[in-house]
């Protein structure tokens, strides 16, 4: 970290500009209800295998918001993204934090229910 009025440099490899993951595809087709039950377990289990719970809570807010304010949310936490599309990132302690594709957007095969 830097001192308050300073601003990270150009080659600063940590801070990225987040961006929306590629699509997607699942194994199988699968239904919005489906893929609601897939997060709520992975964000439920997740601090489970490491890290820190509030950069879990950090990274499950990002991951529902819109990219500006995913953005704001990762930079005040103080998360490294290490991919833009936030599967992979490290806390300023070095714990890594990798997320599955389906907590950050839908598969492009995604059955929608009426």
């Amino acid at each position: 970290m830097g001192c308050a009025g300073s601003t990270p440099a150009k080659g600063d490899g940590n801070v990225k500009k987040i961006r929306k993951p590629k699509p997607w595809k699942h194994p199988q087709p699968i239904t919005q209800s489906q893929i609601v039950q897939m997060r709520e377990e992975f964000w439920d289990t997740a601090p489970h295998y490491g890290g820190r719970k509030e950069i879990w809570d950090a990274l499950q807010a990002a991951a529902e918001a819109d990219l500006d304010l995913a953005q704001a949310i990762v930079d005040s936490a103080g998360v490294i993204v290490q991919n833009a599309d936030l599967t992979i990132c490290y806390d300023e302690r070095g714990a890594k934090y990798e997320l599955p594709k389906y907590v950050l957007s839908e598969p492009t095969n995604l059955i929608r229910e009426n």
